[in-house]
Formats: structure tokens, sequence, C-alpha cells
């Protein structure tokens, strides 16, 4: 673990020019503040894969940044995972995020297995890691969706992902730092030696927001709720506020002694840039 805390952000593979031309911006933003690393999401069921593969490629190509491909099980056979793997490796690209991933449809929808693939991230996990990645993992401090709220579920899942070669992981966005906490403390008791880098979504959008909350099984407190609603509809007074909640947490976080802050950026560089000033990560 570094003994400062480091500074991370994510990107998603824009759907068109504009949008790419937006994330370099957000990137040349961005760099400015050194991030220690730069992770890149896989779309549902995989519809992500080629711009995936190619954008964080161009971001390790331009940048020199440490990136972190996300790479799921949805709608890939081994080999093909396997053959991934190493354009990401011949790339430069020495870490991977993997994940089971969600079907098309959204994580409402039931899960299919791929002819030839993996069922779960751990086998995912090990097939990275015996390629001579870097593995890291999602966490869940609200608990995964399927788990259903069963948070011993959900600590095995993470230890036996961590058994098969993870040395890291990513959360989920969250908001109360009480389940991060409850969940560092209890790897920590069976002997985990995982970081696990806190996930931390600035609010832009609340309509938005609410649909990221739903497919990701994670609550918004009540209070975050009516400070947002309270701002009312003009895009910027949600920003502000967004930022403060986030500022906010992220405080909370640093004081409990976390390895890093991972910010999901929606490939907007501003509000992260505020936040990380604001609490003088950089």
């Amino acid at each position: 673990m570094n003994s400062a805390p480091t500074f991370s952000v994510e990107f998603f593979p824009p759907k068109d020019q504009a949008g790419e031309e937006r994330l370099w911006s957000a990137l040349k933003a961005l760099e400015l503040y050194k991030p220690d690393f730069v992770s890149v999401t896989y779309g549902a069921g995989g519809s992500t894969r080629d711009r995936t593969v190619r954008i964080t490629s161009e971001i390790t190509a331009r940048s020199g940044i440490s990136t972190i491909a996300h790479l799921t099980c949805v709608g890939s056979s081994k080999n093909e995972l396997i053959e991934i793997l190493n354009q990401y490796k011949n790339s430069g690209i020495k870490s991977i995020l993997a994940l089971r991933g969600d079907p098309k449809g959204g994580p409402g929808v039931k899960w299919e297995s791929t002819v030839g693939g993996f069922d779960h991230a751990d086998k995912l996990v090990t097939l990275a890691s015996s390629m001579g990645f870097e593995v890291g993992v999602a966490a869940f401090p609200d608990g995964h969706p399927a788990s259903k709220g069963n948070f011993e579920q959900d600590i095995k899942v993470l230890l036996e992902k961590e058994r098969c070669g993870a040395s890291f992981a990513t959360t989920q966005f969250f908001f109360d730092v009480k389940g991060y906490i409850n969940l560092v403390d209890e790897i920590r008791a069976r002997g985990s030696k995982l970081d696990i880098y806190p996930g931390i979504l600035p609010i832009t959008n609340f309509a938005q927001l609410k649909k990221m909350s739903e497919l990701a099984g994670s609550p918004i407190p009540g209070e975050i709720q009516r400070r947002v609603e309270a701002a009312g509809d003009t895009s910027a007074d949600v920003v502000k506020v967004g930022v403060d909640i986030a500022s906010e947490l992220s405080k909370k976080l640093l004081d409990y002694g976390v390895p890093g802050l991972h910010f999901y950026t929606m490939n907007n560089a501003a509000p992260t840039i505020e936040i990380i000033n604001r609490i003088g990560l950089r």
C-alpha cells in the first residue's frame, strides 16, 4: 500500500466521435493532476469490447498513465478472453479489472453462460493472473445485487477472488461510509491483504443517479436524495451539491485511511477536479 492515498479515475468508451473528443479533453484536464491510474469500463454483455480495447490502448500510448482495462466473462469464450488479454499485453497494459459482467439486458436479466466461457469472475482472475497481469476485482459496500443482502456470501466471494490471484478491488459507488468500513474490517479480520479502493461518483444528474442506483443495487440515502432534490432543476446547482456530497464522503474515507480514491468521472473532468482540489488530494 502506498504511504500517500492514490488518485485514480474511470472512463467509459464513448459511442461516437463527439463523445470520444470529450473523453480526450477530460483526460487532458485530469493529466495535470497526475492520476496514479486510469480504468476503462466494458459495456453490458461485452457490447463495447472493441472500443474498450482500443480506448484503453490509446490512453496508455498517449498519456503513459498506468491503465487498467475492465474485462468481463460475458459474451466471450476462454479462447476469446485469452486473445483480448494478449491484445492488452501487446499494448503495454499490465493490469486488468476482472468482472463477471452484466448480460446485455442489464443486471436484471437472467445470466446465461457463453459456450466455452466462464460463469464466475474468479476463473477470469485465475486466467489473467496466470498470464502475468496484476488483477483487480469489484467489491460491494452496499452488497452485490445478486446476494440479496447476504453479507457473508459477498465476503466469501471477494476472498475467493483474492485466493485466485486478485491483489486489489475497486468498489461500486456508495454514499454511506459505514458499508465500506464494515467490508474492509471484515476482510482484514479474515487475513485479507486486498487494497480496497472506494469508488466515488460525483452526482451531476439526479435522474441518471437513480437509474444507476437501481442497476447497481446501491441505495441513495434519504439525506442525499433530499439535498439533491432541493438543488432544483438547474444543472449547475445539482453539480455543486454533488461536489459537496462527494467531497464530504472523500474526507471521511481519507480520515479512515483508505489506500486511495477512485472517481467515476462519467467522462466529465470538472467535478472530479473540484473535489480533489477541495480535499487536497493533489
